[in-house]
């Protein structure tokens, strides 16, 4: 009775614009509180995800990848066109047989005769066969064009091959470092979630003991559902950084794995080092070199077909022919006939006029050699470009980066006074809550530009064909 009595007289005390501010809401109903932990952990009947290095991906990347497989496959092709035999060397012999039978209605009429010799159905039939070999000796020096130049196409195709190696390994080391990067994320937000978590139960507490509204523990909750939502979507940008490594390295898009490398961002890197090993390695500019020395071949290739072509000629026949309808006089009879033999002899060809097509030609290789030089300075630029802009944000994120790494043991810190301050009531709720996303947005910054610069660092070494020994070193 006594109680009772008192709750009334403070109802009674309280200011009536007080009393009408606080909001008629349900009586709070007993639920578990929201945890971070299991938004990321699996059932326990689900293996945990293998750990993949970023060595172990490069290599299966390597041996699977299909773009690097078909590259490998042209290689081949190149490689078997590189023959004596296919750059017009060596002799060609050719066996060829003919064998015809002829059904013929014959009627054959002579002044000597009154009546004409008729012969229905006569049958007769052919046989031809014979082996001829031909070899061009002289073709002003064709021939050995044409060897140089399909071993220059072979060099090409290899430096592609080499160009594609390399630069499907730097898409491999960057996506692998994405997988880390958006990992690094998840990391950061399960751990707003454990702050998210510790201010609904201090502020939970502080309600059950009468000293805070139940609109913070409704403020926390929401800014805690938030962060897991961010949870959720990151954990979909994470599943599609995984889904392109495992493309990448030509492998399932389903499986998963738990990256075990982290990013460490070398310090070393030497702008002219850089661009001087751009000059002497680069893949894209090696193959752009062997195009001139390509295209060099073909208008000598056009200049040698001006000279006279001398080629040797022999061959072994037999021709057989078995007529059967032939008359001798009024009698019809079957004549047979056999021819065999060796035949050789000298072929020359000497070009006189061809309505100035090998000119057209020739002017038409000059300017095609002349735009691979072009194409090769094009490149060059293009490279230096690259490496310029890559060293550049190199340079930019080195520095941010020793920033960040500054900043952000600076907002841990500034979230542990905030959380203490707040648990001892000197602190409001948006202020904990405004220090928590100063945190997170810390270490999210931190991990991009982490990422960055590991980022510039593989362009660098890409472009420097440092990347696959590198690789190959780990």
């Amino acid at each position: 009775m006594h109680r009772s009595f008192l709750i009334a007289v403070c109802l009674a005390a309280a200011p009536l614009p007080l009393l009408a501010q606080q909001p008629v809401l349900p009586s709070r109903q007993p639920a578990t509180q929201p945890q971070s932990k299991p938004q990321t952990e699996k059932p326990e009947t689900v293996a945990p995800a293998p750990f993949l290095t970023l060595a172990d991906a490069i290599r299966m990347g390597i041996e699977n990848n299909y773009n690097i497989r078909l590259s490998r496959q042209d290689e081949r092709i190149a490689a078997n066109n590189v023959t004596r035999g296919n750059a017009g060397q060596l002799p060609t012999v050719n066996g060829n047989l003919t064998r015809t039978f002829n059904r013929n209605n014959v009627r054959q009429e002579s002044s000597s005769r009154p009546e004409p010799s008729i012969a229905n159905g006569a049958k007769s039939n052919l046989l031809n066969a014979n082996v001829a070999a031909t070899w061009t000796i002289f073709d002003g020096l064709g021939m050995f064009i044409a060897y140089d130049r399909l071993k220059a196409l072979e060099q090409s195709q290899r430096e592609i091959t080499r160009a594609t190696v390399e630069e499907t390994v730097a898409s491999i080391t960057d996506a692998y470092f994405v997988v880390v990067r958006e990992s690094g994320k998840i990391n950061s937000i399960e751990e707003a979630l454990k702050i998210g978590q510790a201010r609904i139960d201090l502020t939970q507490a502080r309600v059950d003991v009468g000293v805070s509204a139940k609109v913070e523990v409704l403020t926390a909750r929401v800014d805690y559902n938030a962060d897991r939502s961010a949870l959720i979507q990151q954990q979909e940008a994470l599943r599609t950084a995984k889904i392109n490594l495992n493309n990448l390295l030509g492998r399932s898009p389903g499986l998963d794995f738990q990256p075990q490398d982290s990013i460490v961002v070398a310090q070393d890197l030497n702008r002219e080092a850089v661009l001087q090993a751009v000059r002497q390695n680069n893949p894209r500019l090696q193959q752009a070199r062997t195009n001139i020395d390509v295209a060099t071949y073909d208008r000598r290739l056009v200049r040698a077909s001006r000279f006279p072509q001398v080629g040797l000629t022999s061959g072994y026949g037999l021709n057989r022919n078995i007529n059967g309808a032939a008359f001798f006089g009024s009698q019809l009879v079957t004549n047979t006939s056999r021819n065999y033999g060796l035949n050789y002899g000298l072929v020359a060809s000497v070009p006189i006029f061809d309505g100035f097509n090998r000119t057209r030609l020739e002017q038409n290789a000059r300017i095609a050699e002349e735009q691979s030089r072009l194409a090769l300075d094009q490149t060059q630029l293009q490279l230096d470009a690259e490496a310029e802009q890559a060293y550049a944000q190199y340079q930019n994120r080195l520095q941010l980066l020793e920033l960040e790494e500054t900043n952000i043991l600076l907002a841990r810190e500034n979230v542990a006074i905030a959380l203490e301050r707040y648990r001892l009531g000197l602190l409001t709720p948006i202020a904990l809550r405004e220090a928590q996303r100063t945190q997170l947005d810390a270490e999210v910054r931190l991990l991009d530009i982490r990422y960055q610069a590991k980022q510039a660092e593989i362009v660098l070494r890409r472009l420097s064909s440092g990347l696959v020994q590198q690789s190959a070193s780990q």
